[in-house]
This record gives structure tokens, sequence and C-alpha cells, in this order.
């Protein structure tokens, strides 16, 4: 099975490529779909590939022979840090594919999916943090109602809380079917599957800090980027979207576009994707997974 295929590939290094001899990152390289491709378009630049997920490290092979590329085990949330250790300072170009790898997707006791009965564990980095498990079991009711109303959207958090702190005293929360028992209890009839997957999506939100880590990215990015640098963005939800949005249109994440002294937009990035771009219907058909993926790019002015 293939490790991830990499959603709107084409029209992301058509973004993010604007000078063959600069220097490119790929903040979330997983399976390596779209570092080979930049690959593909650079003539005497360099791509530094980031992530993670220790899975992800034993994709670089293919990439060994190719000294224009070059492995970051980390997470994005620190990459000025890890690209200074490097001695690189600005980049032509910065691409994340947010979210979640059909590898993790698919393997059963990282407990992403609501398919699988496997450990409740969630995190991208397995030696940090707390896991689901964690979360689930530990967090005060008025925390998780936050979690979830916050991160999944979820109409009846406090129903949804308040069930779990109840089956945790019967039962200490440990695989993935223990949280699709009790979440189930409470889901509204007919859109179980769909309240599902956002409760598995507030928890993996929280256990990985993904907002928090988006923000740094964000924030970094503008700072390492050389005039005229493009910053590609694949986002799969409506929260993650909002941040990227924001940030393009007036850097901040208020969205509120600041003037100097004489009323000029201050703007660090120029949008050119006024609407997100969406995966096509013949990619749709190859790949469902793309189906809610939206495609932000803006360029640093």
């Amino acid at each position: 099975m293939e490790y991830h295929v990499p959603v709107l590939l084409e029209e992301c290094i058509d973004g993010l490529i604007w000078d063959e001899k600069g220097t490119y990152v790929d903040v979330t390289f997983g399976g390596g779909g779209h570092s080979a491709r930049i690959l593909e378009s650079l003539k005497g630049g360099v791509l530094y590939g980031v992530d993670q997920d220790s899975d992800a490290a034993k994709n670089i092979d293919q990439f060994k022979s190719n000294r224009s590329f070059k492995f970051i085990a980390g997470n994005f949330r620190h990459l000025s840090k890890y690209l200074r250790m490097e001695g690189v300072r600005e980049v032509h170009g910065i691409l994340g594919d947010l979210g979640v790898s059909s590898h993790q997707f698919d393997t059963a006791d990282r407990g992403f999916s609501i398919r699988f009965d496997g450990e409740l564990d969630m995190r991208m980095d397995k030696s940090e943090g707390m896991s689901a498990k964690d979360v689930l079991n530990t967090y005060a009711e008025d925390k998780l109602v936050h979690m979830f109303s916050m991160y999944g959207e979820v109409k009846n958090a406090k129903t949804l809380a308040r069930e779990i702190c109840r089956f945790r005293i019967e039962k200490k929360f440990d695989t993935t079917t223990d949280l699709k028992e009790s979440a189930w209890k409470v889901a509204p009839k007919g859109y179980e599957m769909k309240y599902l997957a956002q409760v598995f999506q507030a928890i993996r939100i929280e256990v990985n800090d993904e907002m928090g880590a988006l923000r740094d990215l964000l924030q970094q990015a503008e700072k390492l980027l050389v005039k005229g640098g493009r910053l590609v963005i694949i986002s799969y939800h409506s929260l993650e979207d909002r941040l990227v949005k924001d940030y393009m249109n007036a850097g901040n994440f208020a969205g509120i576009i600041k003037k100097d002294l004489y009323g000029n937009d201050q703007k660090p990035f120029q949008l050119l994707t006024r609407k997100p771009v969406l995966p096509s219907e013949e990619e749709y058909a190859r790949n469902t997974r793309s189906r809610s993926a939206k495609l932000r790019i803006a360029v640093k002015r």
C-alpha cells in the first residue's frame, strides 16, 4: 500500500517553484511525494524535507543519492531553529500539506482512524507529549468541553464530556474501540460516523497542538522567505484553513489588515489564490482523501 498519495501535486509545484536554483522546504515530508516533484523541478536548488513522524524517515532512501536533498527529523513549529543549524537563514519557498497521512490513518496502532481497533495514541511523534488516552483519562470535564467544541465543532460537547467522565470511572480509556463505544452513546442518530470523525479530529488536534504548531510555522515563514518567496499550504478542515487564510491575507490571525501612518496596507504577503484551489473531480476519483483539501498560495512582498 502506498504510504501517502500527494494531494494537488501539480498545483503545489506550479505555485511553489519560481527559482530553480533556490532553497525550498517541504515541512510535511511524509511519503516524499511532493518532495520528489520539487526535486525534479530544481536545477541547482536545495530541498529540506521535515517530518516529526519516525515512520516518515523510513521514506528517505529514495533520495539518499540526491545531494540536493536533506532530511530533518522534527516538528515544523521549530523550522527556523532547524534551518539555522543547517546554516540557512532564508528560503525561496515553503510547502505544508497539513493533516494526517494515509499511512497514519491506515496503521491501526497509531489510533488515528475510526475504522480500526488500536491503541488510543494519536501522537504524530510517539516520543513526545500526552497520548489520546492520557487526555481522555485525565482532562477535567470543562477542559474536555473546550477541546470538543473548539477543535471538533461538536455541538453537544458538554454531553459528550460528561459521558467520557462517566465512562472512565468504570473503565479507563485504552483503545479506539473504548472511545467509539463512549461517543456512540451520545452521537446524533443518523450522523454517528460524521460525529465520530469530529470527535477523533478534536482529540488529535489537542494531542499534537496542531493549531499552535501551524501558528508558529506561519509566523516563521514570514521571516524566512525571501522577497518573492512562496508559501504554499494545503489544509483539510475549517480551523486550519481560517488560520492560513487570515495570516496570508493580513499577516495576523485576526485577519485585520493594519495600515501605516500614510494609510498603506501593511501586508507581508500577496495572495496568488484569492479563493482556495480545490481538487478536480478526476483527482477526487483517484484519491477520495483529497475531498476536503484546500490549497492557498501567497508570495512574500
